[in-house]
């Protein structure tokens, strides 16, 4: 069995926990909590980033990176599940995924700001840059969110703005409501982002 080194407030590994889910293979994967700032945990000796998400497969070799991740999880379901094959269809779905992911990434950025910087060494100018970010991400997000069948845009979507609310205490949801009910259908149609929500 895959194990996948994750923390259950990750966005990254709740997208790849969910990937899984969606591809049919959570019974092919087990989650080991990590945590990345602890200097002994395993995840360092398998990540040399030590960074989660990270995968050890069956034979020992290891991914990392949730977009490395999931597409593997596509190509061991068999392709075409997570990530559109079609050209077109394909660099829309992941380009919309790089999207959310970024706003996932600039608000981790604010949430490390706050854990390891002591609160007179925090630069304001750095958290305004990364919640400019976040701003511009939702609004084009919102403007066109992802549609058709469940794949990884939508995936990579729900984690982010999931991350928002357990952050950030949905601050985002006022701005967008559309957004909420897009985040909301996803949630109805999807009952592993119910299951991993903190």
């Amino acid at each position: 069995m895959m194990t996948l080194l994750t923390s259950p407030a990750s966005p990254f590994g709740r997208k790849v926990v969910i990937a899984a889910a969606l591809a049919g293979l959570s019974g092919q994967i087990k989650a080991a909590a990590s945590d990345t700032s602890d200097p002994d945990d395993p995840v360092r000796s398998h990540n040399p980033l030590g960074k989660i998400p990270t995968l050890i497969l069956d034979d020992g070799s290891v991914l990392f990176d949730s977009r490395v991740i999931v597409e593997y999880l596509d190509v061991l379901a068999g392709g075409d599940i997570l990530i559109p094959a079609a050209p077109e269809e394909r660099f829309k779905s992941l380009t919309l995924a790089a999207l959310a992911d970024g706003i996932a990434d600039a608000s981790l950025l604010q949430m490390y700001e706050v854990r390891f910087r002591d609160p007179s060494r925090r630069e304001p100018g750095w958290m305004a840059h990364q919640e400019d970010k976040v701003a511009r991400g939702l609004k084009a997000l919102d403007a066109a969110p992802p549609a058709g069948r469940r794949d990884v845009a939508h995936i990579a979507a729900a984690c982010a703005l999931g991350y928002l609310d357990l952050r950030f205490e949905g601050a985002w949801r006022d701005g967008h409501p559309s957004l909420v009910r897009w985040l909301d259908g996803f949630a109805s149609d999807v009952p592993s982002f119910e299951a991993t929500r903190l």
